[in-house]
């Protein structure tokens, strides 16, 4: 009986409704599914960016203008395949569905969702834009406006804009009356009650267990500093820097700034001095004027890159993988609901008999539109 009530089906949709309960950032980013398989991990398929439009002002002389609805692709990398397996014995087959679900779904998928959540708050790599100061908690209502500017600064639509913090932050913001006073919130309390920060100043709170933080490279010069070598010219995003005595590493995702020059870089490839200068990739390109020889660079330090973002600066993308030949359809099930995509496979293992259930998901994630986030440093 406990084979036919436990199917792969059922888990697999048991499996599905935990994993979208549990993740933080996945329900928060866009999200891409089709129905097409996949031929395994490294497959590189092309995904289609959200739509962008242009308010037009109305001219009565020529009437409206029409707009190509022109959805950009961008290529995602399916290379992460999350896989558990688990042993079953005939005691556990027996389990009503929500006993079964406690024991062995539950925890798996929480593991699916720990995983996801950090494959997509590492995209903060990507990001240049920042408020903060670093190795200082974001503890202050200004934190919040600041990382705010920068998104308004950027033109970020209003809606969907959401921020994710990490724990420390968490505790410190919480202690603002604008937090927890339902009064002043404005929410009867709920949000507090349901583990959440809310809605403040135009952007959803989250607090995520899995912000990355960030150690930058080791770069560093004798006074004045690491300073540009030649013109860096207006477009360009390669420069070279040089100092005295210089030395070290940068690494992507390290962000600088250089003097005399709005704006903050990050750094997208890797890099280390030789031959006493330093080759730097970096995004956006240098600004109108570009970068002026001898002026110096600003590294900014390591730092826990909270994240504020609009849904479609990020975006995770899952395929199926296909459904092995030489089973049953009663042992294999693949099942896929607003973005999230799940395989289920029942075996018996002869060698040691012994029941196997194995929940699988091939996804990808990438970096939409770097102008849609900020990181809140802490």
């Amino acid at each position: 009986m406990g084979n036919t009530l436990i199917t792969p089906t059922i888990i697999a949709k048991e499996s599905l409704m935990l994993l979208s309960n549990n993740a933080v950032m996945a329900n928060l980013v866009h999200r891409d599914y089709s129905d097409e398989f996949v031929s395994g991990v490294g497959t590189k398929i092309k995904v289609k960016k959200p739509a962008t439009f242009e308010a037009k002002e109305f001219d009565r002389n020529n009437g409206i203008q029409i707009q190509d609805a022109v959805e950009s692709e961008v290529e995602v990398v399916m290379d992460k395949l999350l896989d558990v397996s688990f042993e079953v014995t005939s005691e556990q087959l027996s389990f009503s569905i929500q006993k079964f679900s406690e024991q062995l779904i539950a925890p798996a998928m929480e593991s699916f969702a720990q995983k996801v959540d950090q494959y997509l708050t590492s995209l903060y790599v990507d990001i240049p834009y920042y408020y903060g100061t670093a190795g200082t908690t974001p503890s202050k209502i200004e934190d919040i406006t600041g990382v705010r500017q920068k998104l308004n600064d950027n033109m970020v639509p209003f809606l969907n804009r959401r921020c994710v913090i990490d724990s420390s932050a968490d505790n410190k913001l919480s202690q603002l009356s604008t937090f927890h006073e339902a009064e002043k919130v404005g929410d009867n309390g709920t949000a507090l009650r349901e583990g959440s920060l809310g809605r403040k100043f135009g952007l959803d709170f989250h607090i995520d267990q899995n912000i990355r933080k960030h150690t930058k490279g080791t770069l560093a010069a004798d006074a004045p500093g690491i300073t540009i070598k030649g013109a860096v010219a207006a477009g360009a995003t390669t420069a070279v820097f040089d100092g005295a005595n210089i030395a070290g590493t940068l690494k992507k995702g390290d962000i600088f700034t250089v003097a005399d020059t709005s704006g903050s870089y990050v750094v997208t490839e890797d890099a280390a001095v030789a031959a006493g200068e330093i080759t730097v990739k970096f995004y956006p390109a240098a600004p109108v004027g570009g970068f002026a020889n001898d002026k110096v660079v600003t590294i900014i330090g390591s730092h826990t890159a909270n994240l504020a973002f609009h849904k479609n600066a990020f975006a995770l993308v899952t395929r199926p993988l296909a459904l092995p030949m030489g089973l049953s359809s009663e042992q294999k099930a693949i099942v896929n609901y607003n973005g999230f995509g799940l395989r289920v496979i029942y075996d018996y293992n002869s060698q040691y008999k012994k029941d196997v259930i194995s929940i699988d998901m091939i996804c990808g994630v990438k970096t939409l539109t770097r102008e849609l986030a900020a990181r809140l440093l802490g």
